[in-house]
């Protein structure tokens, strides 16, 4: 339970991309010595700092509404179990990152309470359903936005709003670029320097990992026929264990590595990546690695998405950073086998393809704003704490 003398904190990180920087969050007020307890829905990471559970990040991270059905109850649970503590807590102040459906209809009782709500990780408003906008003047104090075009939008509309930077530019570490430092790491895996290493990133959900592993999988074979001296790895997302993964590859007709580290430690190996749709794209984005951007979906989710993401050209999260179709987007039944082995194929073999990929991709660090994103968060809530 709470320290008496503690402001209190309600968070919600449902995503491992959100509980990623909620757990920065928590070591930023540890190491400014705050006085603060946490609670809501976490990760396991963020438990190890302190922050008490009232549900999982890694059994709410859902998509798509069979995905949201078949985990009803979860998510029902958690929704009443996270009120009925801030009735009896009445924190500071909540931060809610990411996940709208959830988070909004939370924001409107949150805000029936009396309890200040700030909104970190802009829901893509801008692509589809703008007219959430209206839904969030109404219920969020204020937005902590990643990118600089979100800013202006939100301004546009009216809610206040503070560009605090992508929170991923301070998980970039320069040795990640260093040759002779990722050649030591590649060869504790058997990766030699003039070796091509394919990496897989099936997506962090249950649900991704679904409707993706397979055809990764089944794409890389196909890839290994066209080019048997490939090297193939597996990297395991934070929401899985390595024996979970395993369990579910079986036994494979051509080796492949699997590999479990920090996101940005493993994507430093690969030299072509075969990414799921999400946040993975910006981190392989900011690592320079050539890549093609995948996702499928259930089907009627799929229609959905196809009808009302009409304010964008891209889905690709690196491509909309970059304004431009950098790298290729398959979706659906365009994430074929056939297609997605043809469009790594262009890059597995030519290292001036490669090379040019990487210069286009390395313009996106600028387009992020400053180191620091965690530190202006801390400042962007202390007046709540302070209140």
């Amino acid at each position: 339970m709470p320290n008496a003398d503690s402001a209190s904190v309600l968070i919600v990180a449902a995503e491992a991309s959100s509980s990623l920087y909620a757990l920065r969050l928590l070591q930023e007020w540890k190491k400014q010595s705050q006085q603060i307890s946490t609670f809501g829905i976490g990760s396991r990471d963020m438990e190890k700092e302190g922050f008490e559970i009232i549900g999982r990040s890694e059994e709410l991270a859902v998509v798509g509404l069979s995905e949201v059905l078949a985990h009803f109850g979860d998510i029902k649970s958690a929704f009443y179990g996270l009120l009925e503590q801030a009735r009896l807590r009445k924190p500071k102040v909540a931060l809610l990152l990411d996940y709208p459906d959830f988070n909004l209809r939370l924001a409107k009782k949150l805000k029936a309470l009396g309890i200040p709500v700030v909104y970190y990780i802009s829901p893509q408003i801008w692509a589809w359903r703008t007219g959430r906008v209206n839904t969030i003047r109404e219920r969020v104090d204020r937005m902590l936005v990643l990118f600089p075009f979100e800013k202006d939008f939100y301004e546009k509309h009216r809610v206040p709003v503070d560009f605090v930077g992508h929170p991923l530019l301070d998980e970039l570490n320069q040795s990640f670029f260093d040759d002779k430092e990722r050649n030591f790491h590649r060869g504790k895996f058997g990766i030699h320097e003039n070796d091509t290493l394919l990496a897989l990133m099936p997506g962090s959900r249950r649900s991704e990992l679904k409707a993706h592993l397979t055809a990764q999988i089944d794409t890389a074979r196909k890839l290994r026929q066209k080019f048997p001296d490939l090297k193939v790895a597996l990297l395991v997302a934070p929401t899985f264990e390595k024996e979970e993964i395993q369990a579910q590859l079986g036994q494979l007709d051509f080796p492949i590595l699997l590999i479990k580290d920090e996101p940005f430690s493993m994507i430093s190996l690969a030299d072509v990546v075969l990414c799921a749709s999400g946040t993975a794209t910006l981190m392989v984005g900011l690592m320079e690695k050539p890549m093609v951007i995948m996702y499928r979906m259930n089907a009627m989710t799929a229609f959905l998405a196809k009808r009302f993401v009409k304010h964008t050209s891209h889905f690709g999260m690196i491509n909309l950073i970059l304004n431009d179709r950098v790298v290729p987007e398959l979706f659906q039944e365009q994430a074929s086998v056939d297609g997605m082995a043809r469009a790594l194929s262009e890059m597995i073999s030519s290292r001036d393809v490669q090379k040019t990929l990487s210069a286009k991709l390395a313009m996106a660090k600028d387009r992020l704003g400053r180191k620091g994103a965690t530190e202006r968060v801390a400042q962007a809530l202390q007046p709540f704490l302070d209140a």
